[in-house]
């Protein structure tokens, strides 16, 4: 098992990487919803793209510019909701959420995968926004492909 300074090297890299070589990104042709999202505080933006074939999410994509945090978390969150029902979303939205506000808990969520290496945001309340723009586009498209108000559910 690493240590917490080996661990905390390693979630940099990957979070890096993310930011160097974004996946999923560019624009969805077929999207059923594209929400745009931007933190004024900083000037973070993203543009959400998602195709849904029934209750699942089919194909995901994103545009958008900001900080390393934003757009490693976007990229991150594309990975893994696609191909996600849309409870299964849910689920992993409010891990993530919980996760980045201080939750050791959600903090060791497998389910999470790549995207654990955000945990460290909570030490940092300011960046907290910067990891939540990507997963707040989403609840927003997802909210109004299911026609719904407040948090989803299926």
């Amino acid at each position: 098992m690493p240590d917490d300074a080996a661990l905390a090297a390693l979630y940099q890299e990957i979070i890096l990487d993310h930011y160097r070589r974004p996946r999923n990104k560019g624009t969805l042709v077929h999207a059923d919803e594209s929400v745009a999202m931007k933190n004024p505080l900083c000037g973070d933006e993203v543009e959400l793209h998602v195709h849904f074939d029934g209750d699942t999410i089919d194909d995901v994509s994103f545009t958008g510019q900001g900080c390393s945090i934003s757009q490693a978390s976007v990229s991150m969150m594309t990975e893994l909701i696609k191909g996600k029902t849309v409870a299964e979303v849910e689920t992993l939205r409010t891990r993530f959420r919980a996760m980045v506000m201080g939750d050791t808990l959600n903090a060791d969520e497998q389910n999470l995968g790549r995207a654990k290496a955000l945990s460290g945001v909570a030490k940092y309340p300011a960046r907290v926004k910067c990891a939540l723009l990507g997963w707040n586009a989403l609840e927003e498209g997802v909210r109004r492909h299911l026609d719904v108000e407040g948090p989803f559910h299926s």
